[in-house]
């Protein structure tokens, strides 16, 4: 980006943070850097090589307009699956980007933490990933989540297992089992469930990614391949994020009254 670019960028993101609400969490599947790749005629290392140019540039846009908290879907327990080749080149652009982002992160205050299977991955990718988590534990202007080697079956697989064990050890009951209870057994508690969730390559499904705590997150579905994601396409989702009205199981008055807008008449609870 050049001054020129990256003085109108400023403009954007000031109006952007001035006009409303920014998320506090927002969670992308970063969907279509294969076939952004075959659309050029290119290999399919190619696109995740464009795709992690990309997580470098949105990463560094959410902590300059205020995101607290970033999760990106980067590898899943069913990406194991695809030919060995793109695997192996999937683990070493991770390893180099945890190798050459570290100072770009310890720059930008960003706090790096990891969901998912870690014990399956690479020993050296292992390594650099808890490497870089220890060294930036302290910052504090943005986390960024990665979820490698993650579903969200595996994750409440886990969770469950860790509820039982705990009742073995008659440290809880049956009864004790809620939600709360079960969201501090996952992987992700820590972090408040995503406000915002972005796909990117048109595709409407969640592909098994934090499938508990989306139960109320907001959807922008994008028919943008990963590579091709720009930094507007994130300010045109939060600009829709902004539209939508988060009622969560209420109705609108209810949620206006909150907010304190006078003489909106009572209602009943009713079920939506």
């Amino acid at each position: 980006m050049d001054k020129k670019e990256a003085l109108a960028d400023e403009i954007l993101q000031e109006e952007l943070k001035k006009s409303g609400e920014i998320p506090t969490h927002i969670a992308i599947i970063m969907d279509g850097n294969g076939r952004w790749a075959k659309k050029r005629g290119l290999p399919r290392a190619a696109g995740h090589k464009r795709g992690v140019d990309t997580v470098r540039d949105i990463v560094e846009a959410c902590a300059q307009i205020g995101v607290k908290y970033l999760t990106l879907y980067t590898f899943s327990t069913e990406n194991w699956n695809r030919p060995k080749e793109e695997v192996s080149t999937l683990m070493r652009l991770l390893l180099s980007s945890l190798k050459t982002r570290l100072d770009e992160l310890t720059k930008n205050d960003i706090k790096l933490t990891c969901i998912g299977d870690i014990d399956s991955l690479p020993r050296e990718v292992r390594k650099q990933l808890l490497t870089d988590i220890e060294r930036t534990k302290n910052n504090k202007r943005m986390t960024l989540n990665l979820a490698l080697s993650y579903s969200g079956r595996w994750e409440l697989i886990g969770a469950v297992k860790s509820i039982l064990q705990q009742m073995y050890e008659n440290k809880l009951s049956p009864d004790d089992i809620c939600e709360k209870l079960i969201s501090e057994n996952l992987t992700t508690k820590d972090l408040p469930d995503p406000d915002l969730l972005i796909r990117t390559s048109g595709e409407f499904r969640v592909s098994n990614f934090l499938l508990w705590q989306i139960a109320y997150t907001e959807f922008v579905i994008l028919d943008v391949f990963w590579p091709d994601f720009s930094r507007s396409h994130l300010y045109n989702a939060i600009k829709e994020f902004r539209k939508r009205e988060r009622r969560f199981g209420k109705v609108s008055e209810q949620i206006q009254n909150k907010k304190g807008i006078k003489n909106v008449r009572k209602l009943p609870n009713e079920v939506i």
